[in-house]
């Protein structure tokens, strides 16, 4: 029985080569800078998972992709919307990077009370370090909220 159950896990072999292209051309493209094109490629990557998506592991990176370029696209909403289905995904909840963009969403939209609760999980998972990428509001506030 667990054997069967492993493997209805598993993506076609198929689906999956498309998914990894599809993948690799978005980052790419994410890499020059081409938020859009890069998004969707990541987009149609997402919709060849069966449903429902969230099971698939597949499904944790693609929404994290996605709400990345969200992110970087300034779409706050959208960011958000991206990485609440990201943290609902195998392995989205306790990833340090997606709690961290889930804070930033929510500190850009003005709910600081779950901005902080979320980039304090992103710290608590990987240090300083994972702020030091992006715009040092978000460590400053963060700062305002506990003891770094």
């Amino acid at each position: 029985m667990r054997r069967m159950m492993e493997q209805e896990q598993r993506l076609d072999e198929l689906i999956h080569d498309q998914i990894t292209e599809l993948s690799a051309e978005g980052n790419a493209l994410a890499e020059q800078g081409r938020c859009l094109e890069a998004r969707t490629k990541f987009v149609q990557a997402l919709k060849l998972l069966p449903e429902p998506h969230l099971r698939w592991e597949a499904a944790t990176w693609l929404w994290t992709a996605i709400g990345d370029m969200h992110f970087l696209l300034g779409d706050a909403e959208k960011t958000l919307q991206c990485f609440v289905n990201a943290v609902q995904c195998p392995g989205g909840l306790g990833n340090p990077f997606i709690h961290l963009r889930l804070g930033q969403a929510c500190f850009d939209l003005g709910d600081l009370d779950k901005a902080a609760d979320e980039l304090t999980r992103a710290y608590m998972g990987a240090g300083l370090d994972i702020f030091m990428q992006d715009d040092p509001k978000y460590l400053s506030f963060l700062e305002t909220r506990i003891e770094l």
